[in-house]
């Protein structure tokens, strides 16, 4: 009878926070490809599976997507005072590094480095294995000319990026800020910020019959997220009020702590103009396609600090949507092509976005076309792009 030779399976350890939604669908298809071992090291502990109050959106939250099936994971214990990804020492797990010497990785991803615990294995793993590192962070909100407190932080983050062998870069902008920051084109893999591209697809096909059509040759702009100030929810407001148009209509999608401040300006407005805004509160994973299949044209108008990619932008476009974003989010210079499907406008710039608003409005064919360009455009953007490109770093 023939030998069959058993394949040993690189093992990658992969050290994160906590379970989101876009991360676990690709842990899932990596170990399925099988061909490389994952095992996801959950750094918050256990208590994150607790429901959690996200101050972000004012309220407790809870996924409706499966996050924990169908890939192999550990929750070491975390004994930070005031556990959590918010601060640095909300992540100190002191049997993390043995846990992980135990299971005998050949290389260990890391995402992001600003806690406690994963800057620590950074450094004790340096030299003994292959460390990758997976961040969005971009400079597009660093300060520009001369300041001793950007050379310090230059110099901070060379030491912390020395650490690593390579870094999986999310997009342009992500390649642009690990390049300043010491590493080598040749240590940079493309693993794209991706969402599941044919869940929001086919949820936005079965959407599109359930939800009421508009009203012909109306356009309906939509803003989905946290209702907080680095999102500027308030200037999309703003800048539709500028709109005299009654073909423009304004849907707002979510919680936070400028929901009263919102609601209380839109009460203030005619009917005429009341009668084109609506909200809707904070709505599931499980909903957002049907949410997608209500507008024409998805609005991030983030103004930073912190907006480095916008997922929400993958989200529409894999729902068909036309796009506009401000020149703050990090997934601009890859996602949004301008007059193609969509537009990037001037952070915390109103007019600019009024401007840009009103070329949408002057065609009303126009959403439509640029959101099949999205279409085109985002099929690139997938989880199996990211297990390829990891996959490579351990050949």
């Amino acid at each position: 009878m023939p030998v069959v030779k058993k394949i040993n399976l690189k093992r990658l350890a992969i050290v994160t926070t906590h379970p989101i939604q876009y991360n676990a669908p690709w842990f899932k298809m990596l170990k399925e490809r099988g061909k490389v071992q994952p095992k996801v090291f959950y750094t918050w502990g256990e208590a994150v599976l607790q429901k959690k109050y996200d101050p972000g959106f004012n309220k407790t939250i809870e996924w409706d997507i499966p996050l924990l099936n169908g890939y192999e994971y550990s929750f070491p214990g975390n004994i930070a005072a005031e556990p959590g990804s918010h601060h640095f020492a909300g992540i100190n797990n002191p049997g993390l590094i043995n846990e992980i010497e135990q299971w005998r990785p050949d290389a260990i991803l890391v995402i992001g480095w600003s806690f406690k615990s994963h800057l620590k294995l950074l450094r004790h793993f340096k030299g003994k294995r292959q460390l990758l590192f997976r961040g969005d962070s971009t400079l597009l909100d660093e300060p520009a000319g001369f300041s001793f407190k950007k050379i310090a932080r230059r110099i901070l983050l060379k030491w912390i990026y020395h650490h690593v062998d390579k870094a999986l870069y999310v997009g342009t902008a992500n390649k642009a800020y690990y390049l300043a920051n010491g590493l080598r084109e040749a240590q940079l893999i493309f693993a794209p910020h991706a969402v599941d591209n044919n869940r929001f697809g086919e949820g936005r096909k079965t959407s599109e019959k359930e939800v009421d059509e508009h009203a012909p040759g109306t356009i309906t702009f939509l803003f989905a997220g946290k209702f907080e100030h680095k999102k500027a929810p308030c200037l999309l407001l703003d800048a539709f009020l500028q709109i005299a148009d009654t073909k423009a209509h304004l849907l707002l999608v979510g919680d936070g702590a400028l929901e009263e401040q919102l609601k209380t300006l839109v009460s203030g407005q005619p009917d005429s103009v009341r009668h084109r805004i609506r909200f809707l509160p904070f709505q599931n994973q499980g909903r957002m396609p049907a949410v997608y299949a209500m507008a024409d044209v998805l609005v991030l108008p983030s103004n930073g600090p912190g907006e480095t990619w916008g997922l929400s932008v993958n989200e529409a476009m894999a729902c068909g949507k036309a796009i506009l974003v401000s020149d703050k989010c990090g997934c601009a210079a890859d996602l949004v092509k301008d007059a193609d499907n969509g537009y990037t406008f001037k952070s915390g710039n109103t007019g600019d976005l009024v401007n840009k608003m009103k070329l949408l409005l002057a065609n009303a064919e126009k959403p439509a076309i640029m959101g099949t360009r999205s279409l085109e455009i985002i099929k690139d953007w997938r989880f199996e792009k990211i297990c390829v490109a990891v996959e490579q770093c351990l050949k």
